[in-house]
């Protein structure tokens, strides 16, 4: 159990190991439909004929899943969630070359972002609009951190995931034609009049900071999200899944009303 413990509240263990822990039934679900590298799946003895925990149990009895039942009490000790959960499972994970991601529409790059629910919702938001994958740059939050995972609601297992310096993931995609855009809070073209709907990729900044001028320099063009209150700027999780959208209605060829 200290294991666990370590591996949910320490970045530099989860990565040694590469290893990170995922809690209630819903994530371990999504782990399970996604064909994660189960190490083991623990369980709340109590919780077991519960019929979403029985079904977890059956899917990872299938799967050939090492299942440890612990006696009441003890995931709570564990658990990192606020809300103690029946069930959570170590899972082994890793990341995508971005040599190896099917460029097909959106790339989202995210420059030193840190918030973890930010990144949860990136992730969820460009699964559910079929980004091609997410590169995160610089000092980026860690996408195995708990709380990103929960934010993710179990889409960091559908998305690629890379993570390079800005420099390298921008110049491997300018070689191959993919047109750049760097997110400004005014003087950019609005989203919604640029061009989204073919190979694009978007650099989303640090939420209190933004992208640094080096940063925007290195994209074709700069993109604003306009905003008709009197807010400074968007949440990053929310301007990054509106951009998201907007592209994946370019590729659709419908218009707004």
């Amino acid at each position: 159990m200290r294991r666990l413990r370590r591996l949910l509240s320490q970045r530099a263990e989860r990565w040694s190991e590469g290893v990170c822990v995922i809690e209630g039934p819903d994530l371990v679900q999504a782990a399970l439909e996604s064909h994660v590298d189960f190490e083991a799946l623990y369980v709340d003895d109590d919780a077991r004929a519960r019929p979403d925990v029985a079904s977890l149990i059956e899917r990872a009895r299938e799967a050939d899943v090492r299942i440890f039942a612990l006696a009441n009490g003890v995931l709570d000790k564990v658990a990192h969630a606020v809300t103690p959960q029946p069930v959570l499972a170590a899972v082994r994970f890793s990341l995508s070359e971005l040599s190896s991601v099917s460029l097909t529409g959106l790339v989202l790059v995210l420059d030193n972002l840190r918030d973890p629910g930010n990144a949860g919702t990136i992730i969820r938001s460009a699964d559910a609009a079929g980004v091609s994958a997410i590169v995160l740059c610089g000092d980026c939050v860690d996408p195995f951190n708990p709380k990103t995972l929960r934010a993710s609601a179990g889409s960091v297992f559908h998305v690629p995931l890379v993570m390079t310096p800005l420099l390298d993931a921008m110049t491997y995609l300018r070689e191959r034609g993919v047109r750049s855009y760097a997110t400004v809070v005014d003087a950019g073209t609005s989203y919604l009049d640029c061009d989204l709907a073919g190979l694009c990729a978007v650099v989303i900044g640090n939420e209190s900071a933004g992208l640094g001028e080096d940063a925007v320099a290195l994209c074709e063009e700069r993109m604003t999200i306009e905003m008709a209150g009197r807010a400074e700027s968007l949440n990053a999780g929310v301007a990054a899944s509106l951009i998201a959208f907007e592209a994946l209605r370019q590729r659709r060829g419908t218009t707004t009303s």
